[in-house]
């Protein structure tokens, strides 16, 4: 499925106005693929004007005496109005940020590239050798028996990715916490890290706690962890439970991170994510200064820009890059309609083994106007956040999801058991797979 307008020309008696109107369409055209590559570089393409700031009420961001009590998955709205208009006050990043860092201030592109099959260098390790795999992407063990998934190497056009070296990683690490913090994405991306790090470690030198909020792998000869915290809307909400989140009503504290913030705040190398949550329906908000339960009611995008709002704020007034890397990890693409690289077909990435060929295809799963929303606030906070621009790379992989092959906590009917398509998860991807090239672009980066 193509985002580029179809546009359509009639005949002119006027060749001029022909000319300008070929002119013009050309330009759209051009326009709109440069934004599917790049969209992660300019700021303001294609973005909705905004009303002007008189119109809006702004609120300072993660107050730390903001409010009473701390949202969990039994907080609830008494009361729920339309939104009032509320903004984030940005804070100034300062003049030491500088320009924002990406891969146009190296010498190549290395998020603009093609998959190729390598069985001599990939994977990077085996999935039975990693102890700690989730069984929600073990695709091998829950009987995928094609593993050309794990085969596939990344090769950007003009220049090569940096070889992964899982000892210079270590070196890079040593008395050093990196913490992952986001969704089930992020954390397919966390255990991905772990998998590639874990095999030069002594079993009696490493250890990794008991699933939680978050969950810390140590490695005692470097003295450095690998960190993963479950913060999927980033701010404070009421599914910030890492098991039992998945409620009727989703609210949030737009202006606030503190309560995640207090556990990541002393990391040394941040990476973040944020993206499929907001795409499930309205969010409620709950304000910090309001006392009595009374919620409003905005769009997921309205929702995510807010909480991107009080993110920012943090890492504006918190971040000094010399001392703390932070990372922003772009969308992660899903692959629910095969009709998308395939007219005429009605699956999904069920049954999928080979990557998309067609440079620069993009599907549904990505949605543009959410990630010029994150490219502006991004570009606002300068050098101290580097962008990891995984989404076209990982629009091609539609193969790589796990399907049917995972373990599914929930009982699955005999309708669904005959359909498998019907309970394909083409959201998560399976590992060895899609995430470990997005670990190799951090330690491109690092």
């Amino acid at each position: 499925m193509s985002v580029t307008p179809r546009w359509s020309r009639k005949k002119s008696h006027f060749p001029l106005l022909a000319v300008l109107l070929l002119a013009f369409i050309t330009c759209s055209i051009l326009y709109n693929e440069f934004s599917i590559q790049q969209i992660h570089e300019s700021p303001d393409h294609g973005s909705t004007p905004t009303t002007p700031q008189t119109s809006f009420t702004y609120v300072k961001p993660n107050l730390p005496n903001g409010a009473s009590e701390v949202l969990d998955r039994f907080s609830s709205c008494n009361s729920t109005r339309n939104y009032s208009g509320k903004k984030i006050q940005l804070a100034d990043p300062g003049t030491e940020s500088g320009r924002r860092r990406s891969a146009r201030q190296e010498s190549c592109d290395v998020f603009s590239g093609k998959w190729v099959f390598d069985n001599q260098s990939y994977p990077l390790y085996k999935e039975s050798d990693c102890p700690y795999m989730s069984d929600q992407l073990a695709c091998h063990k829950h009987g995928r028996s094609d593993l050309q998934y794990q085969y596939w190497r990344w090769q950007p056009h003009n220049c090569n990715l940096k070889r992964w070296n899982v000892t210079e990683m270590w070196e890079k690490l040593r008395g050093k916490r990196l913490m992952f913090v986001g969704d089930s994405l992020n954390r397919g991306q966390w255990i991905s890290m772990v998998c590639l790090l874990q095999s030069v470690i002594p079993a009696d030198k490493k250890s990794m706690t008991p699933n939680a909020q978050l969950t810390i792998f140590r490695a005692e000869e470097y003295n450095a962890t690998v960190e993963f915290l479950w913060a999927p809307l980033l701010v404070e909400s009421n599914s910030d439970d890492p098991v039992n989140h998945r409620l009727s009503e989703r609210i949030i504290r737009p202006d606030s991170v503190l309560k995640h913030s207090s556990q990541w705040e002393h990391a040394d190398i941040l990476i973040f994510n944020s993206y499929l949550w907001w795409r499930q329906g309205p969010v409620k908000l709950l304000w910090s200064s309001e006392e009595n339960g009374n919620c409003e009611e905005l769009d997921g995008l309205g929702a995510m820009e807010l909480a991107m709002g009080a993110w920012a704020d943090w890492v504006a007034s918190k971040v000094i890059p010399q001392k703390k890397r932070v990372f922003f990890v772009t969308t992660s693409p899903t692959h629910f309609w095969s009709q998308e690289w395939e007219p005429g077909s009605e699956g999904n990435c069920y049954n999928q083994m080979r990557p998309i060929t067609l440079e620069g295809y993009w599907g549904s799963g990505s949605d543009l106007p959410t990630m010029r929303m994150v490219d502006k606030v991004l570009s606002g906070l300068g050098s101290k956040v580097s962008v990891i621009n995984i989404t076209q790379l990982s629009e091609y992989r539609k193969d790589g999801h796990p399907s049917i092959y995972r373990k599914f906590w929930e009982t699955l009917s005999p309708q669904q058991l005959a359909n498998p398509a019907s309970y394909s998860d083409c959201i998560h991807w399976c590992l060895p797979g899609v995430p470990d090239v997005w670990n190799e672009l951090i330690f491109h980066f690092l």
